[in-house]
């Protein structure tokens, strides 16, 4: 009788054990809306386990692993009319650009289609960006910081950029300056983490900016520590096996030219409490400045180019602090030699990138990408910001930033960097 009933309470109590474990993942993952086979996703054999390398067998996770492994696999098709019901709400609301404040007064909208032998062109030129970076990822005579390590070293501060949507099946690293608050709202309204009077939010133009750069609005890979503790690697490397990943980059020394020309030409107070104040003493022997961005403006008291290349050329710079997400380099922020990414867009191709990659995913139906500033920062302005840069610190500048040039594919400068 005894034995009966510890026998009955040892069900029970991994009963509980597995309802509470349901109860902790569900918290993040939300009904369960997996869309994991999307376009990009690379099939697997039966029977094998996204995150685990050859050799080893299902028998040999542990149990809760096993678990966790075959509910982030399976397809819950009882999700399917729910789906379908948020996907005809979006697209009610996503025909055209709804613009809600000046800085998104755009201009040079382009919602045409594109056509097949547009479509062909995209898919060759996707082939070769991912052939040239794992080529060089794989290539020992290239070498750069970080490069030889694997993903399970990699700290789990610096997984902050990679954005999760469960319901689609999407990771988004974004990288600032290029055009990341646009594609940061695409991915709150393909994953409804964002609501607007009780309704997600169905164009992404909708969303203030305010929101949009807020980190709790985000599902991030850093937060998977707090949320899953001990079984955020493994989670992390299914996600990343089976959903589709991707990136948008842009030549590096135009990315620092328009870092410089947001954060420091415009009036920014955090960045010209942090930055600016340290660079004008360091660099332009400036004592006694004034405490606010708008004193200081009016005072003729701005940073210059030349301030801002020497702070990222200092090496105490990267001893206080690493750099700033807006001048840090890709290679740091997407770690592309330890993740494989589906889809690489470039900043100079955004609009057809943009539109391809939206078809790829089988979201266009829902959202159109937002139009973009017609007047970027062009790769043609190169030549007068760094006029009066001293070539040894063009050059210095190069190497620092060699690696986002070669893994994306970016030709050299060699007009900067010779006499």
């Amino acid at each position: 009788m005894t034995k009966a009933r510890l026998l009955r309470l040892s069900v029970v109590l991994v009963s509980i054990f597995m309802i509470l474990l349901i109860i902790v993942y569900w918290d993040n993952v939300g009904t369960a809306h997996f869309y994991l086979h999307t376009s990009f996703s690379r099939p697997h054999s039966s029977g094998a386990i996204p995150g685990i390398t050859a050799g080893e067998n299902w028998e040999a996770l542990p149990d809760v692993d096993e678990f966790l492994a075959k509910l982030l696999s399976s397809n819950l098709k009882q999700n399917s009319s729910i789906s379908r019901k948020t996907e005809q709400l979006l697209v009610q609301g996503s025909n055209k650009p709804v613009v809600s404040n000046l800085e998104e007064n755009v201009r040079g909208y382009d919602w045409s289609t594109h056509n097949a032998r547009n479509s062909l062109d995209q898919e060759k030129l996707q082939i070769e960006r991912q052939r040239t970076l794992r080529e060089f990822c794989a290539n020992s005579s290239f070498t750069f910081p970080t490069k030889e390590r694997s993903f399970d070293d990699i700290p789990n501060y610096e997984l902050n950029h990679l954005i999760v949507d469960d319901r689609h099946g999407i990771i988004y690293c974004y990288v600032p300056k290029v055009a990341c608050t646009n594609w940061k709202r695409v991915m709150i309204v393909l994953s409804e983490s964002l609501l607007d009077q009780g309704v997600p939010y169905r164009n992404p133009l909708d969303i203030p900016r305010e929101h949009v750069h807020n980190t709790s609005t985000h599902l991030t890979f850093n937060k998977f520590w707090r949320r899953y503790g001990k079984f955020s690697r493994h989670l992390m490397k299914i996600k990343l096996k089976k959903y589709t990943k991707f990136l948008f980059v842009r030549d590096p020394f135009v990315r620092l030219i328009s870092a410089f020309r947001s954060k420091f030409e415009l009036e920014n107070e955090e960045f010209y409490r942090r930055f600016a104040i340290p660079m004008l003493k360091l660099y332009s022997n400036h004592t006694n400045l004034p405490t606010s961005v708008s004193e200081a403006f009016g005072a003729g008291l701005k940073v210059s180019f030349s301030d801002f290349i020497q702070y990222l050329l200092d090496p105490r710079t990267e001893k206080m602090a690493p750099f700033n997400e807006h001048w840090r380099q890709v290679y740091r922020l997407c770690h592309p030699c330890q993740i494989d990414y589906d889809f690489i867009g470039k900043l100079e191709t955004l609009d057809e990138d943009a539109a391809y990659l939206l078809q790829l995913l089988k979201v266009d139906r829902l959202l159109r990408f937002p139009p973009s500033y017609r007047n970027r920062t062009a790769s043609s302005w190169e030549d007068d910001w760094f006029a009066k840069i001293p070539l040894a610190w063009r050059q210095q500048l190069y190497k620092l930033y060699e690696a986002d040039f070669v893994l994306f594919g970016y030709p050299k400068p060699e007009n900067l960097l010779k006499d």
